[in-house]
């Protein structure tokens, strides 16, 4: 990165480290030139720990790496953002953020997709979810087609249950994806990927 002014920081220039998904603020460190170096060519957080006057790279002892997506910096050029994904709790005392009840863009539908999880994992047969992972992919497919005829109903018909419908459908939806190992964030990544 070029014209970063590390005299005004005394060599050591904070960095906010950020979930480059949920935006969530995970932790801040301080990077020196090479800390930033070497943070680039690996394309793993390292850091200058001013107590331990050492470089250091997230995870090293943990295992719980944080992987740079993009570097930016501010307005100033004497502060970092770091867009990372976390491989494992980033704060030592096991949390996730450094910053207990930072806010992150974490939705209804990534907060589903839990609850879909722990339903599977769960196999109580009373659960609906449960039962649908039990039935199998032709049984869910089965559902999602029907959910989707029924949008296609209520938006002709204007019954005033497209929005109910059109939940039912995105549930059926995420229990498809998740019994199939995968995420809402998949199928954004290919409509982003569409975009451009």
């Amino acid at each position: 990165m070029m014209n970063l002014n590390w005299e005004k920081v005394n060599g050591l220039m904070p960095a906010i480290i950020q979930d480059h998904e949920t935006l969530e603020v995970l932790m801040l460190g301080y990077m020196s030139k090479e800390a930033l170096e070497i943070s680039q060519s690996s394309g793993f957080a390292t850091f200058y720990s001013r107590t331990r006057q050492k470089l250091w790279t997230k995870g090293e002892t943990s295992g719980n790496k944080l992987t740079i997506k993009k570097i930016i910096h501010d307005c100033d050029n004497d502060t970092l953002l770091v867009l990372a994904k976390n491989s494992g709790p980033t704060c030592h005392l096991n949390n996730n953020s450094c910053f207990i009840g930072a806010p992150s863009s974490l939705n209804i539908l990534d907060e589903l997709e839990q609850t879909i999880d722990t339903r599977f994992k769960d196999a109580k047969k009373s659960s609906y979810t449960y039962q649908l992972y039990t039935d199998g992919i032709k049984e869910i497919a089965k559902k999602i087609t029907e959910e989707a005829g029924e949008v296609s109903i209520s938006a002709v018909t204007d019954d005033g249950r497209v929005i109910d419908e059109s939940a039912d459908l995105m549930y059926h939806l995420l229990v498809m994806l998740r019994k199939l190992n995968l995420s809402h964030l998949d199928v954004l990544q290919e409509l982003k990927n569409r975009s451009k």
